[in-house]
């Protein structure tokens, strides 16, 4: 039977929204490998453009994530920016003990909403993936370092199709009941639709604050910024994104991965929305790191741009 189309105004008290750079991280991850001196510099230009968050690296096996097996060197090498937070994934206690020791601000833990997605991913049942992050969020606690949830496959996973809305909102607020100050809502295969992604964000909001929820959109179906569009009416403030686009998708070969942060910045400045963030600067980081990968940017605001941008 066909859902009806859920229609919410933009609201009235929304008038910022704050743009979670992943780019340094869940982009690079799956480019080719980069030396840590440019990653380093492309953080360093990130952090002048006005940007509050950024996402530098991870603390995880080298032998299954070699892109971010320097990460250690990045923290240590960065120029930190006053009022910037800078952010590691730390899936376990051994991660977060190392980044602890390279001053990391705040990190991540993830998580799948599909059973099969997290089997195969990180060979675990979703219960059990609660339970090996519970200490790395004790732990942090501790150290007063706050922590961000990932949760993958919110829309649908590539082994077990559709995944419920209820499935996806029992565990956003697991996860916040657990300590996650917010829980970022991965659609990891991109297929989302507005209408869809309504529905997914009625049944997680009618128990969930929109401060504790953030949208990482994939950009595989051309999607995104449409369902960003969406989350935005529906008083979503927190987007993840990521410069230039960096970041393909494993799951459907050639296609986008993570939506352009500067398409995302051109939409929610279009809205009258503030970001703080300065597009030209961005797109300048953007050319930066795309030239040294021998790519183009994946952002079309980007390429629009390249005439007055790109060096």
């Amino acid at each position: 039977m066909k859902q009806p189309s859920i229609i919410t105004p933009l609201s009235n008290q929304l008038q910022s929204v704050n743009i979670f750079e992943v780019g340094p991280r869940d982009g690079l991850q799956n480019e080719a490998a980069l030396a840590p001196e440019v990653k380093v510099e492309l953080i360093n230009q990130l952090s002048t453009t006005g940007l509050k968050e950024i996402e530098c690296g991870a603390f995880v096996s080298a032998r299954k994530i070699p892109q971010m097996a320097d990460s250690d060197r990045v923290f240590d090498q960065i120029n930190r920016t006053n009022g910037v937070t800078y952010s590691a994934l730390t899936p376990n206690v051994r991660g977060l003990e190392s980044a602890l020791q390279h001053h990391v601000d705040h990190v991540a833990v993830f998580t799948s909403a599909s059973e099969g997605f997290c089997q195969r991913n990180i060979n675990c049942s979703i219960s059990q993936s609660l339970e090996r992050f519970t200490d790395v969020i004790e732990l942090a606690s501790k150290h007063k370092i706050p922590v961000r949830g990932y949760l993958s496959c919110v829309a649908d996973c590539p082994y077990d199709g559709p995944t419920e809305p209820q499935q996806v909102a029992r565990l956003t607020n697991e996860m916040l009941n657990m300590g996650c100050y917010q829980v970022s809502l991965g659609d990891t295969i991109g297929t989302a639709t507005p209408n869809r992604t309504a529905h997914l964000l009625s049944a997680i909001l009618a128990d969930t604050s929109p401060a504790n929820v953030a949208v990482h959109f994939h950009n595989t179906y051309g999607q995104a910024l449409a369902n960003i569009y969406q989350s935005l009416m529906m008083g979503i403030n927190t987007i993840d994104s990521s410069v230039a686009g960096l970041g393909g998708c494993p799951y459907a070969q050639g296609a986008s991965g993570n939506v352009a942060t500067e398409d995302v910045l051109y939409l929610c400045h279009g809205l009258g929305l503030e970001t703080g963030v300065d597009l030209e600067k961005l797109v300048k980081a953007g050319w930066f790191i795309c030239q040294k990968l021998n790519i183009l940017p994946a952002s079309n605001v980007s390429r629009a741009l390249q005439c007055n941008f790109h060096t």
